[in-house]
């Protein structure tokens, strides 16, 4: 009887139409998940006057967002490796859309906290989910690529509140820009029959003939004769699924914790300037129109930083990408409290961007890359929501910076402490116990 590792055939495929088609959900899911999250940032100064609230109050209203998003990581992506990863999705964007739309009927700061408290769930929930699913299904070659691809469908979401926030702020108030959330909702039942099942969740449960509808999807033109037999991992296969436990298995353990340090520190950076970029330049004498236009910029050096990120990463080594990453961000971070000349202060907001925000999506394709297929959602959940920790924090303390008073090169010098921390984290993690280091492995060795 004739079989096939599933796996070892999706590592060498070459990508066609199916893999487009799984790329194309995957980064529009992003780019609306990532308007949903920077949409705070960008109406938070207009909020602030029309709730009358100081700056802390703003930072917790910002994070409460970022607590859902940390429990929808958690528990969302580790769901979505038993329910199945398009079901999830489509939970998550009903989530989301829903929830960002109502807080736009808010008209006070506990209501609206709670309103996005909900919404980060779905947001919090979508990215490990994506991130699984992109990787799952990505030819070793390409997957960091085709990865942090997904994950500049993020930062396009970023650069369309700023496209979108002034006019409709200004000319309808900030609830405008909360209500526009709402119609992604519609797109769920295309979702649903457009995406394919996980491949670990469809051998779990021994769906062999969807297995081979896949196999002829990934290799169009062959002839999948139906008594083929759709193997994977056999060890995962055999033994009942613990996915949490799994990722202290195997040597995995300090490599994982490492993972969530560097996640705390990038989704630091991150939120932090999230929530807070319009405002501290509002503060250094700009208009709302030039502030969001720093924003655009940043948004647009993330997906420079991301893409260049995974093209050296399937060249080099994704570590050391990754650790280079997080210090040019640490140092682009104190240059950006320092620059005064309005030309090269877009330069270095463009760099902070890609080496910021950038470094993040490329972390998200590490850890993606670092666990095995069979617990991949759980991984990068597991990441995601322990990493924002960092992003709960972000906003709150800089918050609470910006309340002191103090120069502004210090609170982006606090910050960019953050870089620092997370090349360490990244160094430390034991690459050869990563998945693409095995999958590499086993291709040489079988040719």
């Amino acid at each position: 009887m004739q079989s096939v590792n599933i796996y070892a055939l999706v590592g060498d495929s070459k990508f066609n139409r199916f893999h487009g088609r799984i790329l194309f959900w995957c980064m529009l899911i992003l780019i609306i998940d990532g308007y949903d999250l920077a949409v705070v940032g960008a109406a938070l100064p207009a909020i602030m006057q029309d709730m009358n609230v100081d700056p802390t109050s703003a930072g917790i209203m910002a994070g409460s967002a970022l607590l859902g998003t940390m429990l929808g990581a958690i528990f969302l992506g580790t769901l979505a490796d038993r329910i199945g990863r398009p079901r999830m999705i489509a939970i998550c964007v009903a989530l989301f859309s829903i929830f960002t739309a109502v807080a736009g009927f808010t008209d006070n700061p506990v209501s609206f906290s709670i309103a996005r408290f909900i919404a980060g769930l779905g947001i919090g929930g979508v990215l490990p989910v994506c991130t699984a699913q992109m990787g799952e299904y990505s030819p070793l070659k390409l997957r960091t690529r085709l990865i942090t691809l997904v994950f500049a469908g993020y930062s396009v979401g970023g650069i369309l509140v700023a496209l979108t926030a002034k006019q409709l702020i200004e000319s309808y108030g900030w609830q405008w820009v909360f209500y526009v959330a709402g119609l992604p909702v519609l797109l769920i039942p295309f979702i649903l029959k457009s995406m394919p099942q996980s491949i670990g969740y469809l051998l779990r449960n021994g769906r062999q003939d969807e297995l081979r509808e896949i196999v002829g999807k990934i290799e169009p033109g062959h002839a999948v004769a139906d008594t083929l037999v759709v193997t994977g991992n056999v060890a995962m296969q055999n033994t009942e699924a613990t996915p949490v436990r799994d990722l202290f298995k195997q040597g995995r353990g300090f490599s994982t914790v490492m993972i969530w340090t560097a996640f705390m520190t990038g989704l630091f950076m991150v939120y932090a300037l999230n929530s807070w970029l319009t405002k501290l330049m509002a503060m250094a004498g700009f208009s709302l129109g030039s502030a969001l236009n720093f924003v655009i910029v940043f948004n647009l050096g993330s997906i420079a930083g991301a893409m260049v990120g995974g093209w050296l990463s399937d060249k080099l080594s994704i570590k050391h990408v990754l650790v280079c990453f997080y210090i040019t961000g640490a140092i682009a971070l104190t240059l950006l409290g320092y620059t005064r000349d309005t030309t090269a202060l877009f330069a270095v907001v463009f760099l902070v961007g890609a080496s910021t925000l950038g470094t993040q999506l490329l972390a998200y394709a590490y850890a993606g890359d670092f666990y095995p297929s069979e617990i991949r959602s759980t991984g990068v959940g597991f990441a995601s929501g322990v990493g924002r920790i960092g992003a709960i924090v972000a906003p709150v303390l800089i918050g609470w910076l910006v309340s002191l008073s103090l120069p502004l090169q210090q609170n982006f010098m606090a910050i960019s402490l953050a870089g620092l921390i997370g090349a360490l984290a990244v160094t430390l993690i034991n690459q050869s116990r990563a998945q693409s280091t095995q999958e590499k492995k086993a291709l040489a060795l079988s040719r």
